[in-house]
């Protein structure tokens, strides 16, 4: 009993911030969808293109970030032997700025 009321707690306080998480997600989305309409980034495919030829692997995360006066793609790659790579690409130039990795 005990454990089911623990596992119900925790779905309750989990739920607001999952909500909150998604709603950023979703501001996310609108901020690039925004900034390639205006011309300010370069699309996501087009960049990804890029960072496949610089660090290839499977691309598991992508965010886009303010860096100083510019806006950096920054990839979470994991390549077949299982390292893991940061590549920063400038979202408007589409140039690799930055590639850290083979960590495991």
């Amino acid at each position: 009993m005990r454990l089911a009321v623990l596992g119900i707690a925790a779905l309750v306080l989990a739920t607001p911030w999952a909500a909150a998480r998604a709603q950023d997600d979703d501001d996310d989305h609108d901020r690039a969808r925004d900034l390639y309409e205006r011309g300010e980034i370069e699309g996501l495919a087009d960049i990804m293109a890029i960072v496949r030829a610089k660090a290839p692997g499977e691309i598991v995360a992508v965010d886009l970030i303010r860096a100083g006066s510019k806006w950096v793609y920054r990839f979470q790659v994991i390549a077949a032997d299982g390292r893991r790579r940061t590549v920063d690409v400038d979202a408007g130039a589409g140039g690799v700025l930055s590639s850290e990795g083979d960590r495991k």
